[in-house]
């Protein structure tokens, strides 16, 4: 079971060949991909064509769909982004570090190509899929 970011789903919609998507592509046929809510958003608000969005839309409703946020989730992102801060390090998106912190406390590693999650995993104990 693997998380994925909209960093690589935007990719992969835009049918770039990174190690990212070639993973995805993989996973897709042999394990449980879930979609996030936050991601699923994040995607999606993405498409300017409204045949693209549906067609991103029902290929996207046919993954596990979890919800990132709740009391519990906010509370622990807004730990994580205090303990790296405290470090020197500032998270540029809140979104992020909801994604992170679920998938920390879920124990579910995150497919990801985006430098926000580096010291999640560095210093917070995120679990990333490796490319290489």
């Amino acid at each position: 079971m693997t998380l994925v970011d909209s960093s690589v789903w935007i990719a992969y919609f835009n049918g770039e060949n990174t190690p990212q998507t070639r993973l995805l592509d993989n996973l897709l046929n042999e394990e449980i991909v879930l979609m996030g809510d936050l991601i699923l958003t994040e995607v999606l608000q993405g498409f300017s064509k409204e045949e693209d969005f549906l067609l991103a839309r029902e290929a996207l409703s046919n993954l596990e769909c979890v919800t990132h946020g709740g009391p519990e989730i906010a509370l622990a992102s807004a730990r994580n982004f205090r303990a790296l801060r405290r470090k020197g390090i500032t998270v540029r998106k809140t979104i992020d570090v909801l994604i992170g912190t679920f998938c920390i406390e879920n124990q579910i590693p995150l497919l990801h190509a985006d430098r926000d999650f580096d010291p999640m995993a560095l210093h917070l104990g995120l679990m990333v899929v490796d490319t290489i």
